[in-house]
């Protein structure tokens, strides 16, 4: 079973960049495909991107171009590395995992608690 832990959230200006990390506690993830969802105030959680055991990523279109999805198996971690962060960038990330590749956020069974970003104007 997963756990997840994100770490790395901050408070940045429009602009500037952030990585956060999501490390599995419990030194487990697998064959896993892992994912990146965020929640706004009063908005839905939604889906950001997510990479398979097999590095195959996947991103919504409102960060293509700006976010990277990278994994360190070895290390049971995952990471996003956010560029070019824009106000509406701004919400909880949380990561999660689940065996295959979604981006419906009801697939996924681990959850990590989440981290805060918060990007300023």
């Amino acid at each position: 079973q997963a756990r997840l832990v994100e770490s790395g959230g901050g408070l940045v200006q429009a602009g500037g960049s952030l990585r956060l990390s999501c490390a599995s506690a419990s030194g487990y993830i697998g064959a896993y495909a892992m994912a990146w969802f965020r929640q706004a105030p009063g908005k839905e959680r939604e889906f950001v991107g997510s990479i398979s055991w097999s590095d195959v990523t996947d991103y919504a279109d409102s960060v293509k171009g700006r976010f990277t999805i990278s994994q360190d198996r070895g290390k049971h971690m995952m990471f996003l590395q956010m560029n070019s962060l824009k106000p509406e960038d701004t919400g909880v990330y949380y990561c999660a995992a689940r065996f295959a590749q979604s981006t419906a956020l009801d697939e996924y069974k681990y959850w990590g608690q989440g981290t805060q970003v918060t990007v300023s104007s």
